[in-house]
């Protein structure tokens, strides 16, 4: 299969970016994303041309690192899907391809497809941990959780932190996320001790960080890899009400 990518090429922050025309031939259908742009940097390379910057690591969908916008989508067209289990086949042959970063002012742009994504790690740390004393680790059965709740709590832990909720976002929003990272917290007793505090500082974390406000559009759970639920802000919005009325 032949392939024209569109990339989009930036030397820094500081440096205005743009598109590149850059051939993508003989590349197989079995080939992933990364993959095939893996098999044009060989070729750049070995034509003297600096390759193309993108993060990647697991590739196995777990770890959140990759992640572009493919002709417009996070991650690409294909839903609950990572840009490394993208594969080839899902394009026409000889389609013209369009890849560009994330856009987001909290996401700068640091070279070519690479974004610094350091503005998740801030609200993390500003709340997104429980203080428990340390030893062997307590029976499984010694808590008693109820297994809606559970689950519940398990498909918060399901977000990768790829950053797709806030590229899709008209308005550049991380409420999916950081709602992700607070309910899976909140909803288990292990959180409850830090529950309050955890909502005012991750909020606070949050919108310091230049994220945009949501207006409810939806396309956070729309590209979410991981299909993370828009209700789990509805489920922040509770617990920061909550937190506001608790002296």
């Amino acid at each position: 299969m032949d392939f024209y990518l569109k990339v989009w090429r930036q030397k820094d922050s500081a440096s205005t970016g743009s598109f590149m025309s850059i051939d993508a031939k003989d590349i197989s259908p079995d080939t992933s994303f990364l993959e095939m742009l893996d098999i044009v940097n060989e070729r750049l390379l070995m034509e003297g041309d600096e390759p193309i910057a993108f993060d990647h690591d697991c590739r196995e969908g777990i770890c959140g690192t990759c992640g572009c916008v493919v002709n417009g989508f996070a991650h690409g067209h294909q839903k609950g899907t990572t840009l490394c289990q993208l594969h080839m086949r899902s394009f026409k042959d000889k389609e013209t391809i369009i890849i560009e970063p994330w856009r987001a002012n909290a996401f700068p742009v640091l070279k070519d497809l690479i974004v610094d994504r350091s503005a998740f790690d801030h609200i993390i740390q500003s709340g997104g941990f429980i203080a428990v004393g340390t030893g062997s680790a307590t029976d499984a059965n010694a808590i008693l959780i109820p297994k809606v709740v559970a689950d519940l709590a398990m498909d918060a832990a399901a977000c990768i932190g790829c950053g797709a909720c806030v590229a899709s976002c008209p308005n550049a929003s991380a409420m999916l996320f950081t709602a992700a990272k607070l309910s899976q917290l909140a909803l288990l007793p292990q959180g409850h001790p830090e529950r309050t505090e955890r909502a005012k500082y991750m909020v606070a974390a949050m919108e310091n960080a230049g994220f945009g406000s949501c207006t409810n559009h939806g396309e956070c759970e729309a590209t979410c890899p991981k299909e993370v639920s828009v209700n789990f802000i509805a489920k922040l919005n509770r617990e920061l009400l909550r937190a506001s009325f608790r002296l």
